[in-house]
């Protein structure tokens, strides 16, 4: 059975994966691409056998909502870190951020970040960061296929993006308000697309409960 799941707030992927082995009473169930704890929306979810098609879906592309905070970075480049850096932001026009968000369309090499899932020599990214630990990571090719600006309110910008597998959208932003001329981390991440599987048609966690019989602790 393939599922097309929309993580809440405050969940980690995992999470999901737990509550769904709960609800179907299923031991063999994976997820097709991880999301960050603070980020909500499509998680496509396999159980038994259907567990093998998970790694084409995870390698569609895909269609993010982000919401940018100005002016301060984060160690984590989202709004569950902390602040390590402050910038004044520059006046901007939407037609300077729109040029800024073109500029970033293509194939290119994005450097994971510490806090991550990630694995370098078996071990996962942000339990080293967590110790204060930094790793050299090597670059990965990724591709933006599309991106435009949603809105522009000072200090918060929000921004659509279609990439490839393998993007991380916390570097992205940084990235861009780099460009910008100051720096910046995600308060807001939303997936809205895997490949075919659409935000519209995601279920929510309270109907899954609803129809498999099962109440959450």
């Amino acid at each position: 059975m393939i599922l097309n799941v929309y993580k809440p707030k405050g969940w980690t992927s995992f999470d999901v994966v737990k509550k769904l082995r709960s609800i179907l009473k299923e031991k063999k169930v994976g997820h097709a691409g991880t999301l960050d704890p603070f980020a909500e929306g499509v998680l496509i979810l396999g159980t038994g056998v259907d567990t093998k098609q998970l790694t084409t879906i995870s390698g569609s592309h895909k269609v993010y909502e982000a919401t940018l905070m100005l002016g301060s970075k984060t160690n984590t480049l989202d709004k569950d870190g902390r602040i390590i850096v402050e910038k004044e932001i520059p006046k901007l026009k939407d037609s300077e951020i729109e040029s800024v968000l073109k500029s970033f369309v293509g194939e290119q090499l994005q450097t994971p970040p510490m806090y991550s899932a990630k694995k370098v020599n078996g071990q996962q990214l942000y339990k080293l960061a967590r110790k204060n630990i930094e790793v050299e990571r090597e670059p990965v090719l990724i591709n933006i296929f599309e991106i435009e600006l949603i809105d522009y309110q000072a200090p918060q910008m929000s921004f659509r993006v279609q990439c490839s597998k393998g993007t991380y959208i916390r570097v992205l932003g940084s990235d861009i308000a780099e460009k910008l001329g100051t720096v910046g981390h995600l308060i807001a991440l939303k997936r809205t697309k895997v490949g075919d599987y659409e935000l519209d048609d995601s279920m929510q966690m309270k109907q899954l409960e609803k129809d498999g019989h099962y109440n959450f602790a």
